[in-house]
């Protein structure tokens, strides 16, 4: 960029910015709590994607760091194999990531079907606001959506004695700001993010009244929040269960990634996105947050769409963004300090809330009603089960549906004006599963016809059932049947090019 066009963007540029640090900095923190780790490890994340992927992004405006999206799988892989198992996994989901996009591959994680993308963050949504009503009452998460549901009660029956009210009043009130905020904010105060404005009264009102709440956890040097991968925790990755664990990090945040830059790419008329670029600045960007131990991160929509709300036009605005964070951390680390914990819960509970999108399930009926069913499946999956397995859920009923498509024939006999004619109509795709039917239908052929087989009305024509057209014809040639199969142009939709031969009608295919 020329000194002239830096001059001219540089003032938009750093307006912009500070909107999206106004808005990713309760976000990080939140996040990071929702995923069983320290806020400082969320901001880590954060200045990573401002300062380098924001520098090397292929989609310019898409703002990276801590994604909710995330927060429920790396909360469970925290559970079940410790913090410290969190970098080999990143840096593996980020080479992954790396090679994906120096491969080309970043157009194919974008061919997820809606419904499953939907569906999984809904579900995610559903568990995030499940962990979150407990840590907005001072209180710990459970391991599973199910049990935060069923020990709500005993939350809020300890939350009085132990003052956890008080924790629970000041999430509730973020709720409702950012929700009044939502609704009622002045055009020309559009900029400032209800989140912080949530966090901020609350946190004064907090410190007003003395009120007995935790608070923030920061070391007041970031290095203390630094864990640098060891070599040896990388001979951890030989375990089956972290190589999943990394390829599902790199799945989901490439998918979350290339979606929300697809959805930034509408929201201006800019440069567009180059999604293999994006995607290896994320693969670079995960590899560092897994030396630094460090949460995963992605695009995110909502630090990105405000980003472009707020008038930015290059990808500076995403790296100054993390460099505010960096300079807040270093120099005002007792505010963050000062910012009860249930204040962040009460951001993530809203953010989880909001996940759950109801219009996006009905745009989706649309399309019929296996979407939709689709959707509903993933969703709750992924609530009664995990992360991992709500997805593969999704993608198994979006198999299942294709292959259902894909299998679909119309068969026919019909009679044809000459007589001792007829006319076998095929529309659909003639696979192996319709040989069953195929059969039944020329069962009911009578001796000494004539069988004409047009396949114009195909999409698709295995060799199961060119055989099994083949077969009847020489099995059926003794009754002086003749089958006579018409393949004009269906030359390029057949299984490889065959000459068949039926009676004494013969065609190349």
């Amino acid at each position: 960029m020329r000194a002239a066009q830096l001059k001219a963007v540089l003032p938009r540029e750093l307006l912009a910015s500070v909107v999206v640090f106004l808005v990713a900095l309760p976000l990080c923190m939140g996040i990071a709590i929702a995923s069983g780790m320290p806020p400082a490890k969320g901001l880590i994340t954060g200045i990573i994607g401002g300062l380098v992927v924001g520098w090397l992004a292929g989609s310019p405006l898409q703002v990276s760091g801590p994604a909710a999206g995330l927060a429920v799988l790396v909360f469970e892989l925290v559970r079940q194999h410790g913090m410290m198992m969190l970098g080999p996994i990143l840096l593996l989901a980020g080479f992954l990531q790396l090679v994906a996009g120096r491969l080309r591959l970043g157009c194919w994680f974008r061919v997820t079907a809606p419904a499953v993308v939907y569906g999984m963050l809904a579900g995610i949504g559903v568990l995030i606001v499940l962990s979150q009503i407990h840590v907005m009452l001072d209180g710990v998460p459970k391991p599973s959506g199910l049990d935060n549901l069923a020990g709500f009660p005993a939350a809020v029956a300890q939350a009085i004695p132990s003052l956890g009210w008080q924790a629970g009043l000041l999430g509730l009130s973020t709720m409702l700001v950012m929700y009044l905020w939502d609704k009622l904010r002045p055009k020309t105060l559009r900029f400032v993010p209800g989140a912080l404005l949530g966090v901020g009264l609350t946190t004064l009102v907090s410190l007003m009244l003395a009120l007995q709440v935790k608070r923030v956890e920061v070391p007041e040097n970031l290095a203390d929040a630094i864990d640098w991968l060891r070599p040896s925790d990388l001979l951890n990755l030989a375990d089956p269960q972290l190589l999943i664990a990394a390829f599902a990090v790199a799945f989901i945040a490439s998918a979350e990634t290339l979606l929300s830059a697809a959805a930034v790419d509408r929201m201006h008329n800019g440069q567009r996105s180059d999604f293999d670029k994006e995607l290896s600045a994320q693969g670079v960007g995960n590899m560092l947050c897994g030396l630094v131990g460090a949460l995963p991160m992605t695009g995110v929509i909502v630090r990105s769409s405000a980003n472009v709300q707020a008038g930015a036009t290059t990808r500076l605005s995403a790296m100054f963004h993390g460099l505010w964070l960096l300079a807040f951390v270093l120099l005002l680390s007792s505010v963050l300090q000062s910012i009860p914990v249930a204040s962040l819960a009460g951001v993530l509970v809203y953010t989880g809330i909001k996940l759950v999108d109801i219009k996006a399930f009905k745009a989706l009926g649309r399309y019929g009603r296996m979407p939709m069913f689709t959707y509903a499946a993933t969703a709750l999956a992924i609530i009664f089960t995990d992360l991992l397995t709500g997805v593969l859920v999704g993608f198994g009923l979006t198999l299942v549906k294709l292959a259902f498509k894909a299998s679909r024939l119309k068969v026919s006999l019909i009679d044809l004006p000459q007589d001792g004619e007829m006319e076998l109509r095929l529309s659909g795709a003639a696979t192996f599963l319709k040989v069953p039917a195929l059969t039944q239908v020329l069962s009911t052929v009578p001796a000494g016809t004539t069988v004409h087989v047009p396949l114009n009305n195909l999409s698709y024509i295995d060799h199961s059932c060119l055989e099994l057209l083949e077969e009847w014809g020489r099995a059926n040639a003794a009754k002086d049947s003749k089958l006579v199969i018409e393949a004009r142009g269906l030359k390029r939709r057949l299984e490889g090019r065959v000459r068949m031969t039926t009676g004494i009608g013969s065609a190349a295919v």
